[in-house]
């Protein structure tokens, strides 16, 4: 496996994967199936080299976005097909988009449902305080 910055041209293929991943847990489920417009990776964000694809042979298995600026890093989305979930394809973007962000002085911090608590924990999160989504409460957490 690889991780590269993914292409424009992959928007689509990025946004599949994406659906595939969100409608696969059941926490925002019905709130997706009602407002599918809720998927969506913006092409700004694939020019501007802020998501990062893992591949092997050809084979697109998960992808990161994080948004930074001077002063914050924040990942905006994470997503691996789901028949791939616990093989480390998530972990690998986490420590990859960590490292890109440690590279610039930063933290990384995420907005990620209650559900995904364990797993960011384990990649080294700690909980720093609540927040709310369009979909309902998450949690704020920073590595």
């Amino acid at each position: 496996m690889r991780i590269r910055p993914a292409e424009p041209g992959e928007r689509e293929a990025l946004e599949d994967l994406q659906r595939r991943a969100s409608l696969a847990l059941p926490d925002y489920r019905a709130q997706l199936q009602a407002h599918p417009d809720a998927i969506h990776l913006p092409a700004e964000q694939l020019v501007l080299g802020q998501v990062h694809a893992a591949e092997e042979d050809g084979r697109l298995l998960g992808f990161a976005a994080v948004i930074m600026s001077e002063r914050t890093a924040e990942l905006d989305g994470l997503f691996v097909e789901p028949e791939l979930w616990g093989h480390g394809i998530g972990r690998s973007l986490v420590d990859h988009a960590t490292h890109e962000a440690r590279n610039k002085g930063l933290t990384l911090s995420v907005v990620a449902s209650p559900s995904a608590r364990g797993f960011y924990e384990k990649c080294g999160f700690a909980i720093e305080g609540e927040a709310v989504t369009r979909f309902g409460p998450a949690l704020r957490m920073s590595r």
